[in-house]
């Protein structure tokens, strides 16, 4: 049985997130409650049910309108939240998302499901179910291919401490020494850590999300997200957006100073998230991307070293699988999306003032959504 979810029904949500929220390969960005973070997309979610009326899989649809051609644009970010192999359950999602792209003038639906890059199975089912499937660069795709994530296997948090590179070890226990200290903060500490994005931003040459972002973050996931801040004598020196959602721990948004350094803050700040990850019965730590990990000359392959003293494990994606409903204005949505990322590359380039007057303006094609 196929249902169109109705996001006012307390009790239709409540059986939603609770089967998302337990699935092995749901995510918060399918939770109803990404949705409203989600300023400028429109929304659906179906569930497909079993003959006892149990949910056995989900699809969050998030829509974006397409100026001057009438279409929209399907996109399910790590959906949808089946059991890879059930096929029937699959082709009933399909189904009713197939009804609603028929309703919104939908070109293309896009997902990027937790499926591996080594599974070769579950590539084959997406393709036999009609999608078309390439493994690009990761450059080009909505998320990210590599995670990193830390597994507790049951450990303890003594255990896992001892997991870390010993360096790792000694820079966390340097910032004790030097008074640093992290905690959860509300939106009271906000200025100071969109301030700190803005300057990694602007060392790092990406452009930021602005304040509204992370207030629409922390304010719509509610109890699953918060904000992490190190401070040093009342000087911020890092901060982070955290999620946990069912038993996955996921860093989102990372910032940092390049001020006091050497006090070690950002291995301060992971072992305590780290830490209430394991106290809050969490299974997975999720870094989440380490883009370029395997090129020790790429220019985020700090990215990767830094993560990986915590003594993890790389997880490899397939990427994106897409459904065409109408092929040439898919093509002019895919040059699109490519257009706009070197757009926003080639923005990095310039000044601060021009990253922020690009990041205020609405979003026209899809970004990164994590």
């Amino acid at each position: 049985m196929k249902v169109i979810i109705d996001f006012n029904n307390d009790i239709e949500r409540e059986e939603y997130e609770k089967f998302v929220s337990g699935h092995e390969n749901g995510s918060f960005t399918q939770s109803l409650k990404w949705a409203d973070v989600k300023e400028g997309w429109g929304h659906e979610a179906v569930a497909v049910k079993d003959g006892n009326g149990n949910i056995k899989g989900t699809a969050l649809i998030l829509i974006k309108k397409l100026p001057f051609i009438g279409r929209t644009f399907f996109y399910c970010p790590r959906g949808p939240v089946y059991t890879f192999g059930d096929t029937e359950t699959l082709k009933e999602l399909l189904d009713a998302i197939r009804d609603l792209a028929a309703e919104y003038r939908a070109c293309q639906f896009k997902c990027d499901p937790f499926i591996s890059e080594n599974d070769e199975a579950s590539i084959a089912e997406m393709k036999a179910a009609g999608f078309a499937y390439k493994n690009i660069s990761e450059d080009r795709l909505i998320q990210s291919k590599y995670n990193y994530k830390l597994n507790f296997n049951g450990r303890t948090k003594d255990e896992v401490f001892a997991g870390f590179h010993k360096k790792w070890r000694y820079n966390i226990r340097v910032a004790e020494r030097h008074g640093v200290k992290c905690r959860v903060y509300g939106r009271e500490a906000l200025d100071d850590f969109c301030e700190l994005v803005r300057e990694t931003g602007e060392r790092d040459g990406f452009c930021v999300r602005d304040k509204s972002y992370f207030e629409a973050f922390l304010d719509n996931l509610g109890d699953n997200a918060k904000l992490y801040m190190t401070y040093c004598d009342g000087t911020p020196l890092s901060g982070a957006v955290y999620v946990k959602y069912g038993k996955v721990a996921s860093y989102v948004y990372g910032a940092s100073t390049v001020h006091m350094r050497k006090v070690m803050p950002n291995y301060l700040m992971q072992w305590t998230m780290i830490s209430d990850s394991i106290d809050a019965g969490c299974d997975v730590y999720d870094f989440q991307g380490i883009p370029h990990y395997y090129d020790e000359n790429h220019s985020n392959y700090g990215v990767y070293r830094f993560k990986s003293g915590f003594g993890g494990e790389v997880a490899g994606y397939a990427g994106e699988f897409k459904m065409i409903y109408d092929r040439k204005a898919s093509h002019l949505v895919e040059t699109a999306i490519c257009l706009r990322k070197l757009f926003l590359k080639a923005a990095a380039l310039f000044s601060l003032d021009s990253r922020k007057e690009i990041n205020e303006k609405p979003l026209t094609f899809p970004q990164k959504l994590v």
